[in-house]
């Protein structure tokens, strides 16, 4: 048996340390390591050795740029026919519809083209690049404007002008429907500051739930909000409005009921809030996000998009987060029958910071 042990550990050092060549845990190369089989045969493409196929593949190249143009134009036309003002369901599917067919179109034909540009017309052979320190030198900053010759070259840019003409133009074409559907988003005959600082929220008008979409629910007693509890409220007369979402994103408030000994009042605004209750914008002022995540313990609100915190109990000032300006609070009271209302419209801008900034 010991005889055979001896074998066998010889026949392991012989196998991975070499015998009695190398030490035991020293690395041995191994002779029979794969070798750099190098670069593959060049393959010739069909557009490199028939002339025709070459000119029917830039023909499909400009072709493509071409109806990229077409989209864009497309959805700008289909922007125009296509209003939504109404508010009809049908009107804003076939606006939708066929603007994101245009704009589809606009992208996918330059992605499509300019991939098939490169893969059959523009010069096929590999090559290396060698890394150099930074900075280059004279010679190799001569060398680098050569390249940039030499790619104008390989891919015909200057010499293939349909193909040229038709991907400028598609370029040029493609930011328009971009450009016309952020003009859109504010009323032509209207001042947007103007709009973006007032909500329906008015002297006496009832604080109502949320329930999503289009709904409003009943009016809140203030009997009916407990310490800790949270509503998502909206203007009671919210459904009378000609846009219902278009105010409902500038009206949603956030309802909450802390300890009044809590609360760091300023003198100005000890009466805005009724027994602990307090309202303030749901609309995050850092980009307009929904703030709806509510702390019970720390009394802090949290926007889920850029994690902003917000402290209820002390005016709703940012505690941390890039929002830079607190929550506007909402004046509240309660009328005769208990039922809380707004003293007033908010006193500042709802959203994100810049608007009280343009007037």
């Amino acid at each position: 048996m010991a005889e055979e042990a001896k074998e066998s550990a010889g026949a392991l050092a012989t196998q991975g340390h070499a015998g009695d060549e190398a030490p035991a845990g020293t690395a041995v190369i191994s002779s029979d390591a794969v070798q750099n089989p190098g670069l593959p045969p060049h393959r010739e493409r069909v557009t490199d050795l028939d002339e025709k196929k070459s000119k029917s593949a830039e023909r499909v190249v400009y072709t493509l740029f071409y109806l990229s143009i077409v989209g864009s134009l497309g959805a700008v036309l289909a922007y125009m026919f296509f209003p939504i003002e109404t508010g009809d369901l049908m009107a804003i599917r076939l606006h939708t519809m066929f603007v994101g067919v245009g704009m589809t179109l606009a992208l996918l034909a330059i992605g499509i083209g300019a991939v098939h540009w490169g893969k059959a017309l523009m010069a096929d052979h590999e090559s290396i690049d060698e890394r150099h320190p930074v900075p280059s030198d004279t010679p190799t900053r001569e060398a680098a404007v050569e390249v940039f010759e030499v790619a104008d070259k390989e891919s015909g840019f200057t010499r293939r002008t349909l193909v040229r003409n038709s991907l400028i133009g598609a370029l040029i074409a493609f930011p328009l429907p971009g450009i016309t559907l952020l003009r859109g988003l504010a009323p032509q005959d209207q001042d947007p500051v103007t709009l973006l600082k007032h909500t329906m929220w008015d002297t006496g008008i009832r604080l109502a739930r949320d329930t999503g979409g289009h709904g409003v629910g009943g009016a809140i007693r203030a009997a009916d909000v407990t310490i800790g509890s949270v509503f998502h409220v909206v203007p009671e007369n919210l459904d009378q409005a000609t846009h219902v979402l278009d105010e409902k994103a500038k009206a949603i408030v956030l309802l909450m009921r802390l300890d009044p000994s809590e609360l760091k009042e300023p003198e100005g605004r000890k009466d805005w809030s009724y027994d602990g209750i307090v309202a303030y914008s749901k609309v995050c002022t850092h980009v307009g996000c929904p703030v709806a995540l509510y702390e019970q313990h720390t009394h802090h609100l949290l926007c889920p998009c850029h994690q902003s915190q917000f402290d209820v109990t002390d005016q709703a000032k940012v505690i941390f987060g890039p929002a830079k300006r607190p929550l506007p609070q909402l004046p509240i009271t309660v009328d005769d029958e208990g039922y809380l209302i707004a003293q007033s419209d908010f006193t500042e801008p709802v959203g994100p910071s810049f608007w009280e900034r343009l007037k």
